[in-house]
């Protein structure tokens, strides 16, 4: 078994709703176990303001997939869900990225891990560091630090705050 983490984000629809479909299918996929969920964030869209704010999340899976397998069982979860790629960075019904898949370290024209944007959003960090569990992910460990002083310096894009109460 591959441990990976997964970045889930709506702002389409009932986002809250959304959340939980995606994880009940990540569930259904027989390869994947759900190990644990973060707290969901409601945060700023990032790269077109122009939409609603977005209910972002982190999942920890333990997956017997190849990372090409589970990038492929993600889209399929985003396609049901309704997504549609119009605009990047456009507002979606369901985004789900790979952001960490055990120690690996790739780029080619399907996939990028770790994940080449999630150090310069605390979106996906501060959920992220709410789950993580240390197994000596190396790629993790080393851009902790810096990441800690960026988010508390202010110089991460995308505002935070827990999800209210009554949405």
């Amino acid at each position: 078994m591959s441990r990976s983490y997964l970045s889930l984000g709506s702002n389409l629809g009932n986002r809250e709703e959304n959340l939980t479909h995606a994880i009940r299918m990540l569930e259904d996929v027989e390869q994947i176990r759900v190990e644990k969920t973060s707290s969901i964030y409601q945060t700023e869209p990032v790269g077109y303001s122009n939409q609603p704010d977005f209910l972002n999340m982190v999942v920890r899976i333990d997956t017997e997939l190849s990372p090409e397998q589970l990038l492929d069982e993600t889209q399929k979860i985003e396609s049901e869900l309704g997504r549609v790629r119009a605009l990047r960075f456009g507002p979606r019904t369901m985004d789900v990225d790979i952001i960490l898949f055990e120690n690996e370290k790739r780029k080619d024209e399907k996939l990028t891990i770790p994940h080449p944007r999630m150090w310069e959003r605390a979106f996906v960090m501060i959920p992220l560091l709410e789950i993580f569990e240390n197994t000596s992910n190396e790629v993790f460990e080393c851009e902790t630090v810096r990441l800690y002083s960026d988010i508390h310096s202010g110089s991460n894009r995308g505002k935070l705050s827990e999800k209210p109460e009554n949405k």
